[in-house]
């Protein structure tokens, strides 16, 4: 037989742990991954073709990241697609094509779409 205090004791060492506070995702998730997945692979491809941008792109996708997702596992899959589009594009191209030059101006067109619409439908 146990004590009285002693089963309490024990019941509470058991309480399992409350989760970590998750921060919700905003309704504009789906287009800053695709936005980041867009900046790496502009990363490679311009520094490829020689564009001379330096570390454009990844300094964009940092700004990115300051303002929406400084940590956890939001900032984790922004980051996870950012690399998708790098290692993606460095798979395929070793040098610069005119396929590699049609994806680039398609990809900036389709990143400034992106951010003009986030800042349309959700700037203060």
């Amino acid at each position: 037989m146990t004590a009285p205090g002693h089963a309490q004791k024990q019941q509470k060492q058991q309480a399992p742990e409350p989760a970590p506070a998750v921060t919700p995702a905003a309704p504009y998730d789906a287009d800053l991954q695709r936005l980041a997945e867009i900046l790496g692979a502009l990363q490679y491809l311009r520094t490829v073709c020689k564009a001379n941008d330096g570390q454009k792109w990844r300094d964009q996708m940092q700004a990115l990241l300051d303002a929406e997702a400084p940590d956890g596992e939001r900032r984790r899959k922004i980051v996870a697609n950012f690399n998708r589009g790098y290692r993606g594009f460095q798979q395929t191209y070793r040098t610069c094509t005119p396929a590699a030059d049609l994806v680039i101006r398609r990809y900036l067109d389709e990143g400034a779409k992106i951010a003009r619409e986030i800042t349309a439908r959700y700037a203060n």
